[in-house]
């Protein structure tokens, strides 16, 4: 059973079990409504106590359910609120850890509230791109006040209890227990001396008015449309508040239900929860069961003190894992932990970081010059040069010094995984971790399994990226694993809008209006247009029939690197990364197209945006072809993360779903018969064909 009824004396306690969360699924609501009516039929039951089991009260709808006739499946939410507020004794809800969403308006609808200290309040369905549906913004605004209520529901952050129930006025909390220990006992006590108290309290009962009415409501409607632009929801939750103070309440939940149930349909509701399912599926390897032993991770060497190194062993300080960063060079190694310090006290002055914490971090990091002093670290990741004969001289030293039993990672971003563990002894401890530039800041962690990587050490690698906070995918080995590899696709078809018409700004000004948060030739003047230069080169000995547009090439043999330099394809001034569209750069483009005896045409801003994203779709399916990424969202994840695909759309593949396969596939035919373009790549990938044909989706 997922809620237990006891009895105690004169009082029913009705428990939530269905961990971690005692998500709101049907067999714990059917439990509710069960347990109500064992206690309202037994003439020794005076009052009710409802609790959660283990470390939550309840947070809420159950995911399992999400999208599944269950989660609609009498009774609902809303009824199981009901039956409480008609239950003809005293129901108490005893609130602690946890109690948020579908959890914290099931407490709402209790007659009366104790809470532990320390619990986590919140409605944070927003994040979902929803609001509350079970009464929550026409209940807590009377419990609370308006104001607090519409803070809450509108960020979806959690409050503690005890600072809820300090607010002036509030009726959300009739008690607080002296601790969480207590509480259960306090709870008894407190039913007990209710029992006979009539008639029983409401909060749907409660006035709810705000003393400047109209005019605060259409100032926090201008402050949530100026933050949340893309997202209808933050702006609905207002209006969802708004009709609390104005309708009678049976009306308010009849809106608030409408304005639910319509935002469950939006694109933007559909992004924002595959985003929430693909984070934790992301986690998850097939082959690789979630109770695999791990390798204990105490302390961790980095190989290179440079902008990688350096955001590399951040992450692992803010853990509080110990760090030495291995150098060649004293030099090198200063100017490295330099940057640390300096990054460190940035976040100090913004009062972002607190001067102890600075120093505990800075304790923990280490240096040294000599490969020797290495040999006692649990985990080694090199971040140096991105040249396989580099890698070889690293791999072949860290195979002579570290332990057994030591994890080497590489911080490749194209490189063979599989050539790199060549050069050990012990394949099955190599591994890739591609952290992305700033490392300290990106959320996105691509973890490249070797065709040798022991599963022991991708499960403990797994977690140990969600330890320094990142969203770990999982990548098979292939020339750019699941990112660099499709984003190699979307700059080539930005080249070829550039030999047909367009110029850098345009196309960037496309992209970003989607939503992009670079365009990318502002991405390749921040990146340094010289990384993709050498990769082009080596392209032209690896794969010679690719074909490519020459006004990069040119663009570098000018010298024009991007921000680094003060010109790319864009012009900088000393101090400012304002990107201002170079007149240069724009005759070169003109004179190029001469030479190749184009006639530039008007390009639609429609035309950029959809050359450019569905070559990261067609790419991405032969990525899930070839099992190099194990799922769409994993590819949604990596694009989310670490190159700025827009939030509201859901990624690339979610985006393409909500397109149409059919719409995509139609539109790459279309590119495949312009001469200029390539057609041999517009060919739709196997998968995507079968998709499109069948009428299914990528998620």
């Amino acid at each position: 059973m997922t809620a237990e009824y006891k009895v105690h004396g004169d009082v029913a306690v009705i428990t939530l079990n269905n961990p971690p969360v005692n998500g709101l699924g049907l067999a714990t609501r059917q439990g509710i409504t069960d347990g109500l009516a064992k206690a309202n039929a037994d003439a020794a039951v005076k009052s009710i106590v409802i609790t959660g089991a283990g470390k939550a009260f309840s947070g809420g709808a159950d995911i399992k359910e999400f999208g599944t006739p269950k989660a609609l499946h009498e009774p609902n939410l809303l009824s199981v609120i009901l039956t409480v507020e008609n239950s003809s004794k005293p129901v108490v809800a005893a609130v602690h850890s946890v109690c948020m969403g579908g959890g914290l308006e099931l407490a709402l609808g209790c007659h009366y509230r104790i809470a532990a200290p320390g619990a986590n309040v919140a409605l944070p369905e927003v994040k979902l791109g929803l609001i509350p549906g079970a009464g929550g913004t026409q209940r807590l605004p009377r419990a609370l006040g308006v104001e607090t209520a519409l803070n809450m529901i509108v960020s979806g952050e959690p409050v503690k209890s005890e600072l809820l129930a300090q607010q002036p006025g509030q009726k959300l909390f009739d008690k607080m227990a002296a601790s969480l220990e207590s509480l259960a006992e306090e709870a008894l006590a407190f039913a007990r001396s209710v029992a006979d108290a009539r008639p029983l309290p409401l909060v749907r009962n409660l006035p709810c008015k705000h003393p400047q009415g109209d005019a605060y409501f259409q100032f926090a409607r201008n402050m949530v449309k100026g933050m949340t632009r893309n997202f209808p929801a933050p702006a609905k939750c207002v209006d969802a508040v708004e009709a609390a103070t104005k309708k009678r309440f049976d009306e308010g939940m009849a809106f608030e239900r409408e304005i639910f149930i319509n935002l469950m349909w939006t694109p933007e509701s559909r992004a924002l929860r595959h985003i929430f399912a693909a984070e934790r599926a992301a986690s998850k390897i097939p082959d690789v069961p979630e109770d695999t032993p791990q390798r204990a991770i105490k302390s961790v060497a980095v190989i290179g003190a440079g902008t990688m190194g350096g955001g590399i062993s951040m992450n692992f300080l803010n853990a509080g894992i110990p760090v030495k960063i291995l150098e060649m060079k004293q030099e090198a190694l200063d100017r490295g932990l330099a940057t640390i310090r300096k990054n460190y006290e940035s976040q100090v002055k913004k009062g972002k970081l607190k001067q102890d914490k600075y120093e505990q971090r800075m304790s923990l990091l280490s240096t040294t010059l000599s490969y020797d002093d290495l040999k006692d670290a649990d985990m080694v990741i090199e971040a140096v040069f991105e040249e396989m004969g580099v890698k070889e001289k690293v791999f072949k030293e860290l195979d002579r010094v570290m332990k057994p039993g030591a994890i080497l990672a590489s911080n490749t971003s194209t490189l063979d995984v599989n050539q790199i563990a060549s050069f050990t002894q012990r394949p099955q401890d190599v591994i890739g971790t591609h952290f992305f530039s700033p490392a300290n800041v990106m959320k996105l962690l691509e973890v490249v399994r070797g065709a040798k990587t022991a599963k022991d050490v991708l499960a403990t690698v797994m977690a140990l990226g969600k330890k320094i906070k990142k969203t770990a995918v999982v990548s098979g080995v292939c020339d750019g694993f699941i990112g660099n590899r499709m984003i190699e696709q979307y700059s080539r078809q930005a080249g070829f809008l550039l030999d047909e018409g367009a110029t850098p700004a345009q196309v960037d000004k496309a992209i970003e209006k989607f939503g992009f948060a670079m365009g990318p030739f502002r991405m390749g003047d921040l990146a340094g247009n010289d990384i993709g230069w050498a990769i082009r080169k080596r392209r032209s000995q690896e794969k010679p029939d690719m074909k490519y547009s020459r006004t990069a090439d040119k663009l570098c043999e000018l010298g024009r690197f991007g921000q680094k330099t003060g010109a790319g394809w864009y012009d900088y001034q000393a101090g400012k990364r304002d990107a201002i569209p170079s007149a240069l750069v724009n005759q070169m483009i003109e004179d190029h197209r001469k030479e190749l005896g184009i006639t530039p045409r008007k390009i639609s801003d429609e035309e950029i945006v959809q050359r450019l994203v569905y070559s990261l779709v067609n790419e991405a399916a032969h990525i899930l072809e070839e099992g190099i990424a194990s799922r769409a969202s994993d590819i949604d994840m990596v694009y989310l993360t670490g190159y700025g695909f827009p939030i509201y759309r859901g990624g690339p593949m979610l985006y393409a779903d909500q397109v149409g396969l059919f719409n995509v596939v139609q539109s790459m035919n279309r590119f495949a018969r312009n001469p200029l373009d390539d057609a041999k790549f517009w060919e739709p990938a196997p998968l995507l064909a079968k998709l499109a044909a069948e009428g299914k989706t990528f998620n």
